[in-house]
């Protein structure tokens, strides 16, 4: 038989036209619709793009500031000073200085000339940026696999239904006989009834499996950011394809966008440590100012007798001590190093488990597979022959019914283990970092 019968099934099934819309995608289809759609895509691009703007930020750190400031006093109460009375050879007098208003408009520009911390931020630039593309690229490995394990279930639940279909039509013909040899006095009403009860519980089992069917559409949908209210038709049977058994290549951490994105955030966790210890260093910077006051005893007066000034200047800034909040920082940044450094190891030894694990069930399904597909043929061959003995009225009604349940489980075990090959296999791909590879072979 060699998966002939399942194989006609499923390719009328993806042919045939039903009340499906013309939407038609493959598997490679769905995922490139996905990878342009899902909303985590989006996610990540905004997260590309923060981190460009995070570069900008960093840089205009070290870049000239100017700050313009403008200000209208009206001073309610002038401040007085005392002027020595040795200045006029008499006593001391107490005189209020300025005017009631005053308008003042100045400008000062700002450049740092060293200030090893900023720099030391500006390392983690790249970094960060390609800590963000990692992500995204994560985001699209996630795709890929959520959307082709859906793509699957939605055949494997097609197929599960044209078999309970079939099943469904044979039970039926059954009957059909029963009634007659009911009629006739040939049986006893409860062998009918048996039958009767067998073709309920799979109509129950067909509606079950049809509900399954619209979930698993929906959750493909979902996967790929498609609308639920869309419809489509999946063009290319997965389940027709030859089965083989992958001999997987050797495990190659490096390969892991996970294993990537740690070692960036553990260069991002060594430059803040850097950058934190920068700070016992002085900071330098000039600055250069440039206003205009006017002053006045009225309101007027204020807005028009104008006068300039202005300056330039260094500055530095000495850190002498801090109560030891930046050695805390240090301490922090480094214990924070420390432990990303033993949370890679576990994690490699995690990969490696996921690895050896996946190449285990892929090889387990394979088995299973070859299997179920044996058993599907040894179970067709007992069904035809204790149909034909039934006939001829040399077996009971019991024993035909237990070839056909038989023969149904059978098909069942086979088409559940067609999914877990091809899970299996998709998680093999998972484990090795290549499922990038995997949707660029795609037909």
């Amino acid at each position: 038989m060699k998966r002939a019968w399942i194989i006609a099934i499923l390719t009328i099934a993806a042919t045939s036209g039903n009340t499906w819309a013309q939407t038609q995608l493959s598997l490679k289809d769905c995922i490139a619709y996905g990878i342009k759609n899902n909303g985590n895509v989006k996610i990540a691009q905004y997260q590309e793009n923060i981190a460009v703007q995070q570069g900008r930020e960093a840089l205009a750190g070290y870049l000239p500031q100017v700050v313009g400031n403008g200000a209208l006093d009206d001073n309610i109460k002038l401040q007085s000073t005392v002027l020595p009375g040795a200045l006029f050879g008499g006593e001391d007098r107490r005189v209020a200085l300025g005017t009631k208003y005053s308008t003042n408009v100045s400008a000062q520009a700002d450049q740092v000339i060293f200030d090893r911390q900023l720099l030391v931020g500006l390392k983690a630039n790249k970094p960060n940026v390609e800590n963000a593309e990692l992500n995204s690229r994560k985001t699209k490995e996630n795709i890929i696999y959520n959307v082709t394990n859906a793509y699957y279930q939605v055949f494997i639940t097609q197929a599960q239904i044209d078999l309970l279909r079939d099943n469904l039509e044979k039970t039926q013909q059954i009957l059909g006989t029963l009634q007659l040899q009911l009629d006739n006095g040939v049986i006893k009403k409860v062998d009918y009834d048996r039958t009767q009860v067998s073709l309920n519980n799979i109509k129950s089992q067909l509606t079950l499996a049809e509900s399954n069917l619209i979930l698993s559409q929906n959750q493909l949908k979902f996967q790929m950011g498609m609308p639920l209210g869309e419809q489509l038709v999946l063009t290319d049977n997965p389940l027709s394809q030859p089965f083989k058994l992958v001999e997987p290549d050797k495990l190659d951490v490096a390969n892991l966008t996970d294993f990537k994105i740690q070692n960036i955030n553990m260069e991002l966790q060594a430059i803040e440590k850097e950058r934190i210890k920068a700070g016992y260093l002085p900071k330098l910077s000039v600055y250069g100012r440039y206003g205009i006051q006017s002053l006045g005893q009225n309101l007027g007066e204020s807005w028009g007798n104008w006068f300039s000034f202005g300056a330039i200047g260094v500055k530095l800034s000495i850190p002498i001590f801090d109560s030891f909040r930046r050695d805390a920082q240090y301490k922090q940044a480094d214990l924070n190093l420390l432990t990303q450094n033993e949370q890679l190891k576990l994690n490699v030894q995690n990969y490696e488990l996921q690895n050896h694990n996946a190449t285990t069930q892929l090889q387990k399904a394979k088995l299973n597979l070859t299997n179920d597909e044996s058993n599907v043929t040894l179970a067709k061959e007992v069904y035809d022959v204790t149909t034909l003995q039934y006939k001829e009225g040399t077996v009971t009604l019991s024993d035909l019914l237990n070839a056909e349940t038989s023969y149904k489980e059978a098909q069942s075990n086979y088409i559940n283990s067609m999914l877990s090959y091809y899970q299996a296999k998709l998680g093999l791909e998972q484990s090795q970092g290549s499922l990038n590879d995997f949707y660029t072979a795609l037909p």
